[in-house]
């Protein structure tokens, strides 16, 4: 029997989101400028990192758009188009990989015969892109606890600053010393931070497509509260999963005692049951199958 359906969180994110893409987009094109003008490959590699970055948010705004208008249970798709999240989620990430890639062959490069470069623009760039970049983390902080799309958009924003402080830092050492391959190693700093956290909205999107148990969901305590519900004998073919952030759901076999006979203490078990879910694991869409001490058996037959 099925129990309430939420839906992933984004929508209320949207304004947010539409608000650090046009920043990002400014941002992009300033950098982009500057480093055709100076030669900064640091700059530019930022600037190929926001670019990605605006990417990911265009597949985010995308995503959440579709889940929500278009997210609607049909016979085909029981569960809506909620997973498009967790695709652009994949493909956001996939693409900060070849990013990293690119900045490093290219700085690697670089490094034996660095390029004369005008510091100066380059530091005042990079302070604006720092400061867009906090601005954007600010707006971004809330809700990437709630979304998966926009934790990677904020994980994205923050790698951008960071990479703003080492094109700062770069500028800062050509300016007093002019040693010109600081760019170069900016560059290369840039792509070690970008790597890191591909890798883990990666990780993440691959634990809901392969359907892994939620990470605050612990299946023996959750088994364990199930065998605590007055009524229930044991439990077996227990599942959990995610559909898409902030949508955990669950599957069990809830073997009834006994002593359960009619529809009203069955309903009863149900309640108990989902409200148990709903308030200890965050688990609002449960479907669960009661049945008779002994069904487990017969069932294992008819699958032979």
């Amino acid at each position: 029997m099925g129990h309430d359906h939420t839906h992933g969180t984004g929508m209320q994110h949207r304004g947010r989101l539409l608000v650090v893409l046009g920043l990002t987009l400014s941002v992009l094109v300033l950098q982009a400028v500057v480093a055709v003008i100076t030669g900064s490959l640091a700059l530019l590699a930022d600037a190929g990192h926001m670019l990605s970055d605006s990417i990911g948010l265009v597949l985010a705004l995308a995503a959440i758009t579709v889940a929500q208008l278009g997210g609607a249970p049909g016979s085909r798709r029981t569960f809506g188009y909620h997973r498009t999240e967790v695709l652009a989620a994949g493909a956001n990430g996939l693409l900060l990989l070849g990013v990293a890639g690119w900045v490093v062959v290219s700085a690697v490069g670089r490094l034996g015969d660095a390029p004369t470069i005008e510091a100066t623009p380059v530091l005042a760039a990079g302070v604006v892109g720092l400061v867009v970049n906090l601005i954007g983390l600010q707006l971004l902080r809330a809700g990437s606890k709630e979304s998966l799309n926009v934790r990677g958009a904020y994980l994205e924003v923050l790698g951008d600053a960071l990479g703003s402080v080492a094109v700062i830092a770069s500028a800062a050492v050509i300016a007093v010393t002019g040693w010109y391959a600081a760019d170069a190693v900016a560059s290369l700093l840039i792509a070690v931070m970008i790597v890191p956290r591909a890798l883990s909205l990666l990780r993440e999107v691959a634990g809901v497509l392969l359907e892994g148990s939620p990470a605050h969901v612990d299946l023996a305590e959750l088994r364990a509260h199930i065998l605590g519900i007055d009524g229930v004998a044991d439990v077996h073919d227990l599942h959990v999963w995610t559909i898409t952030s902030g949508m955990p759901v669950m599957s069990a076999h809830i073997v009834v005692e006994d002593t359960v006979t009619d529809l009203a203490e069955a309903h009863g078990i149900l309640d108990r049951l989902s409200a148990c879910l709903s308030d200890h694991f965050d688990v609002e869409h449960s479907t669960f199958q009661l049945e008779p001490i002994g069904h487990a058996q017969s069932e294992a037959g008819a699958h032979h």
